[in-house]
């Protein structure tokens, strides 16, 4: 079972998003355990304060060091992992989140503001991740996508974890087209060779056609040389 630990100042905005769907039934299944902490609660003053104004001036407040400690330091294990979510981290790809995906206990933290003391990168943080070149009002959301990605590759969390192997991004190039029923609609038409029963012959047109997306679409992802 894979723990994730998510520390924010917004937990609330994640309740309806962790009990539903996939990560709903992987909870209730036991593969999958997720906890939400309000960071306030480790804030020691009367006013539950974690934010102040950052040194040298400038616009924003920044998240106080004392708080994320306390928190951190309580929930965290022997072999636990903290991940920052934050603009100037590394890109979450699928490989990243393959990867966390084997650990046992993340503990995720939200940047909000304009982030966190840089002391607490420094002596708490083991990964720092990105979902993006953007900026969000505050980094609950980029934690709940790296949940949802990181889920997907913990066993069992998924029904058919062949479908695994058909995403985009899983070899470098983009997902092929889908179609279902009916097989006309509107004068357009399923692909003669979906519906043709020639496994082989689909086979080679979905390879064909993710090639050919990915080139139009994300033409960094891949080797012109390798995929001529």
């Amino acid at each position: 079972m894979l723990r994730f630990d998510c520390i924010s100042l917004f937990p609330e905005m994640l309740c309806g998003f962790v009990n539903c769907s996939i990560l709903g039934r992987a909870v209730q299944n036991g593969l999958l355990q997720i906890n939400l902490y309000n960071l306030r609660d480790w804030a020691k003053d009367k006013h539950h304060i974690t934010d102040d104004s950052p040194y040298g001036g400038g616009a924003g407040m920044v998240l106080k060091p004392e708080p994320i400690f306390g928190a951190v330091e309580e929930l965290k294990f022997q072999n636990s992992k903290v991940v920052y979510m934050c603009p100037d981290g590394e890109p979450l790809t699928t490989n990243v989140a393959k990867s966390l995906a084997h650990e046992d206990h993340i503990i995720i933290l939200s940047g909000h503001y304009e982030g966190v003391d840089e002391r607490v990168r420094e002596r708490l943080v083991d990964r720092e991740i990105s979902i993006g070149n953007y900026v969000l009002t505050n980094g609950t959301l980029a934690a709940a996508i790296l949940i949802d990605a990181v889920s997907r590759y913990v066993p069992g969390v998924l029904g058919d974890e062949n479908s695994l192997n058909q995403d985009s991004f899983s070899d470098g190039l983009l997902s092929f087209p889908q179609y279902t029923r009916p097989a006309m609609f509107r004068d357009m038409a399923v692909p003669d060779v979906l519906v043709s029963g020639n496994h082989a012959e689909i086979a080679e047109w979905r390879r064909n056609q993710r090639v050919m997306r990915t080139k139009i679409r994300r033409p960094d992802l891949i080797c012109e040389e390798e995929f001529k």
